[in-house]
């Protein structure tokens, strides 16, 4: 028997919930509603729950359990049974639940849908309150769209939520891992041969190897690592043209003149590099008794060789074929020299660029891009058949010619490359011979692993440590929970329930922490210290940069929410702030917009806004709380440190290369010390008498005082525009070095500050990042004194929906925010550099997330951005943004776990904990002066 369906509602008509339900058979009813009722059931339950459930009021499902009406029984059973006069008080619960209508069979049921058809029409529960004038008007697609619309989004919900987020990263992290792995097991390892073999234009000029990053090596750089070596150009006059630009490299001033049919030498007796151009245009017998003298053991041999040669022979000869054959015959008798060479020199062959054949004049016609392909292919067969048994130790230099490819046209004869072409093949060489030395750390070509120290292995030891003791307590946890499953009497066939389960022990938390930790630490190694992931150089543009700023401030625009705070800086606008700055921030470095000087200095105001929330935040803190205890330092200090000292441990790198934490707990050190120090001032001290006010405003003058002297007991702080070869640099300051000691450097000199502040051996880096906003937190102070006095003396009233000033006042702040803001801008874009700049910004920029994307949203330590998935830039920024993003959440978690256990609010625990971190410390030093000492 079928229920015929009511007619289709007119066009305006009310759609009841019934009209959605289509046509319905009693069968399907007798065991329950139908698929297709029981969301609106539960929807309906849900919109009206929230009136009864928590005041007792009658809900939308009349009487019964907040369970019972969620499920659709309660008063809509009731009512359909009261209607049709068969059910009494009695009958009236057993209809009342699911088991009652079962019992009931089709009756009950049918009475349930022909109460629902005669109720009266009800607006749709959209997801926002509609107007009541709307309340009786829905219409049948407003109303199915807005239950889709809450049904998907709590389908959502249940199934993605941030648990499922990270389980999704994990698995992504493991396959892109193992693609990784086997990717570098077929194509092999060796960046080098990345280095020297393939890549790409970044934009005009950047070249980009494949799967690693070049180095940009300074004339200083350069001279330290040629220091004491010979190196020597054998070929022609492409060849001739390389030894240019690797000089150039050395001594920029070094001028192309003289005979260039002829050996040029070149010399710098200072930093002790001897570079040579010997003039052979042809593979022959002159370039082989040159090589051969080479090979003899009491001749000094360069240490590295650089040699190529063809177009001389294809125009002597004309291209013929014969020439060819010659060719290979006399790069036959040269190979095994060369690799002869090889095993104690690095030996390169250069393989010939391409031609502009159109450019080419009349005598050089003959010199095509098809002749020249031949002559490489001969080279390359032969080169690499040269030993029998292993592979050639000779290096092919084939990476000119890719770079030739792109640039030729700009050649001015058609055979000659542009000198930017000739510069980004030196800069190649350089990289391949000098990274290994130094190993700078945006160079990542040619670098191999570094070693493990001790430190990263005993951090090692105990991350596995606390690996195996969870998976101990978590089987025995597990094992014990099936105990206490419940268990079924014989007798009465009921369930009873064993004792509840007994809380989580801080062990079991402390070990799951590190457990979790450490498989995040290895993630972050395996990015950028493993090799297994690949790195990219930075390049700007600007679309690069503002189309995502752009696009989160549209995106920003349709997720807001109201606040009930209304106060000045009020810890959610606070957070707002904060979360914004962090944004920008965070694509500031994967843009790498810092090369682009306007967009460094309004960065730079957002750096000095978040030091200014500093000084404002933990000054009202002390000031209202009053809250001088250990506790809340100890508290503040772990939750700004645990992260980056561990990955100090883990990334083998010291406390000041994160050098934001270390200026941000400085500041906050300082405010506690200055608020802490006798006369303790807060205020409610300072209510009882106004005294106490300018007692706390002589703290901030002495405050301002000590800043002063230290910023300008630095009077050695010289800035020059002459180049440097032995003084360490300031990253932005890179006309700066120190000429003695002044205060700031002798203090944080001392040990074990030192330890904390110095970085590849010096304090000038911290005293860069310290000077440059060393008064924001200090403005930060005085301003949160200031409004806090004025609120307390009612001059400031901040009632709810009440403005802090009058329309007035406010539009006549706006107006100096904006002209402020507009002349910074100006001010910032006319900067003739960022010496110049960073100079006055202390001064000006009051007026105006952060550690885990150095390691693995970036790479190289913020130098590089990290290559998850080769090829495709904007999968790769979404995937690693998302596994990054996923890691921060995670962390977060990790330290505000680690942080209750590890800082507990009784005093007497606490100074145990204190005790113990301060003997893991000196542990930590006395390791890492061991390893400095073996370094060296």
């Amino acid at each position: 028997m079928s229920l015929p369906p009511p007619p289709p509602p007119a066009a305006g008509d009310p759609v009841t919930p019934e009209d959605s339900l289509g046509s319905v058979t009693l069968e399907d009813w007798a065991t329950g509603p139908p698929l297709q009722a029981q969301p609106l059931l539960r929807q309906e339950a849900k919109g009206k729950e929230e009136e009864g459930e928590e005041t007792g009021v009658q809900g939308a499902w009349g009487k019964g359990t907040a369970e019972q009406r969620r499920r659709g029984w309660g008063e809509a059973a009731e009512a359909a049974a009261a209607e049709e006069g068969q059910v009494d008080a009695g009958g009236a619960a057993g209809s009342a639940s699911p088991a009652g209508a079962a019992g009931g069979g089709r009756e009950g049921w049918r009475r349930l849908l022909a109460w629902l058809r005669r109720r009266q029409p009800q607006c749709c529960p959209c997801a926002a309150p509609l107007p009541r004038s709307a309340a009786h008007c829905c219409h049948g697609g407003t109303k199915m769209a807005a239950l889709a619309y809450n049904l998907g989004k709590r389908e959502i919900n249940h199934y993605f939520s941030v648990r499922s987020a990270k389980v999704l990263a994990l698995v992504a992290v493991l396959l892109l891992a193992v693609c990784h792995l086997a990717s570098r097991r077929y194509r092999g390892n060796d960046s080098c041969e990345y280095l020297l073999s393939s890549g790409r234009f970044l934009g005009e000029k950047v070249w980009q190897p494949h799967s690693c990053m070049m180095h940009k090596y300074k004339i200083s750089e350069a001279k330290n690592c040629l220091v004491d070596k010979h190196i020597a150009f054998i070929g022609d006059s492409r060849i001739r043209q390389l030894f240019y630009s690797f000089v150039k490299i050395i001594n920029p001033q070094f001028k192309e003149e003289g005979n260039k049919h002829e050996n040029i030498p070149f010399e710098d007796k200072i930093a002790s590099v001897k570079v040579d151009f010997l003039w052979h245009p042809e593979v022959n017998g002159s370039m082989k008794q040159c090589i051969k003298v080479w090979t003899e053991d009491s001749v000094a041999k360069p240490h590295v060789i650089v040699a190529g040669a063809a177009t001389w022979s294809i125009k002597i000869h004309n291209g013929s074929n014969e020439a060819l054959s010659q060719y290979k015959m006399n790069i036959t008798s040269i190979a095994p020299l060369l690799e002869k060479l090889a095993k104690t020199s690095d030996v390169y062959w250069v393989l010939q660029d391409p031609v502009y054949e159109d450019l080419l004049s009349e005598n050089r016609k003959m010199i095509t891009n098809e002749k020249i392909d031949a002559y490489n292919e001969a080279a390359v067969s032969i080169l690499n058949s040269s030993t029998r048994n292993s592979k050639s130790h000779v290096k092919v230099f084939s990476v000119s010619k890719l770079i030739a490819q792109e640039t030729i046209m700009e050649s001015l004869d058609g055979l000659h490359l542009p000198e930017s072409s000739r510069e980004t093949s030196a800069m190649i060489l350089m990289n391949v011979y000098c990274n290994k030395i130094l190993k700078p750390v945006d160079g990542s070509c040619c670098q191999p692993r570094p070693p493990l120290t001790l430190i990263q292995k005993l951090a090692a030891c105990f991350f596995t440590l606390s690996i195996v003791g969870y998976l101990i307590f978590y089987i025995i946890h597990r094992n014990a929970h099936r105990k206490n499953k419940p268990c079924t009497d014989l007798e009465s066939g009921e369930e009873k329930k064993n004792i509840i389960n007994p809380p989580v022990s801080p062990l079991e938390i402390f070990l799951q922490s590190f457990c979790k930790l450490g498989l995040i630490m290895a993630y972050f190694y395996m990015c950028d210290r493993a090799n297994l992931f690949m790195k990219e150089n930075k390049f700007y543009t600007h679309s690069t940069f503002f189309i995502p700023i752009i696009y989160i401030l549209v995106l920003g625009v349709f997720y807001n929410e109201n606040t009930k705070e209304t106060k000045v800086l009020n810890r959610e606008q606070t957070d707002e702030w904060k979360g914004w700055m962090q944004l920008v921030i965070l694509i500031y470095h994967i843009s790498g917009a810092s090369t682009f000087l306007p967009v460094y200095m309004h960065i730079r105001v957002l750096v000095a806004a978040y030091l200014f929330q500093t000084g404002y935040g933990h000054f009202s803190y002390f000031w209202v709380k009053g809250d001088f205890g250990i506790h809340r330092v100890c508290q503040v200090l772990f939750r700004l440190n645990f992260l980056v000292v561990v990955l100090c441990i883990v990334m083998d790198r010291p406390y000041q290369f994160y050098y934001f934490v270390p200026l941000v707990t400085v500041w906050f050190m300082v405010i506690y010390v200055t608020l802490a120090l006798w006369p303790q001032i807060t205020q409610k001290k300072a209510n009882g008498n106004c005294l106490w006010h300018f007692g706390l405003l002589l703290k901030l003058a002495f405050l301002l005082l000590c800043i002063c002297f230290l910023a300008y007991s630095q009077t050695s702080l010289m800035f020059r525009n002459v180049p440097k070869t032995s003084a360490p640099s300031f990253p932005d300051f890179p006309d700066c070095q120190i000429n003695k000691k002044g205060a700031f450097e002798k203090i944080f000199s001392l040990w074990p500050l030192s330890k904390c502040f110095e970085l590849k051996g010096n304090v000038y880096e911290w005293w860069f990042r310290w000077r440059l906003d060393r008064y924001v937190v200090f403005h930060g102070m005085l301003f949160a004194f200031i409004y806090l006095a004025l609120q307390k003396r009612q001059i400031l009233s901040e009632g709810k929906g009440e403005p802090l000033f009058s329309s007035k006042i406010s539009n006549f702040l706006l107006f100096i925010s904006v002209v402020s803001f507009l002349t910074y801008s100006i001010w910032a874009s006319s900067c003739k550099n960022k010496a110049q700049c960073n100079e006055l910004h202390p001064s000006v920029s009051v007026v105006q997330l952060f550690i885990c994307q150095y390691h693995i949203w970036l790479a190289a330590d913020t130098r590089g951005i990290l290559v998850l998935i080769p090829g495709n830039p904007m999968l790769n920024i979404i995937v690693s943004t998302f596994i990054f993003v996923c890691v921060a959440h995670e962390i977060s978690q990790i330290t505000n776990d680690l942080a209750q256990i590890i800082i507990p609010k009784d005093n007497s625990s606490l100074l145990k904990r204190l005790a113990c971190i301060a003997a893991f410390f000196c542990g930590l030093l006395i390791l890492s002066s061991i390893q400095d000492k073996s370094r060296h």
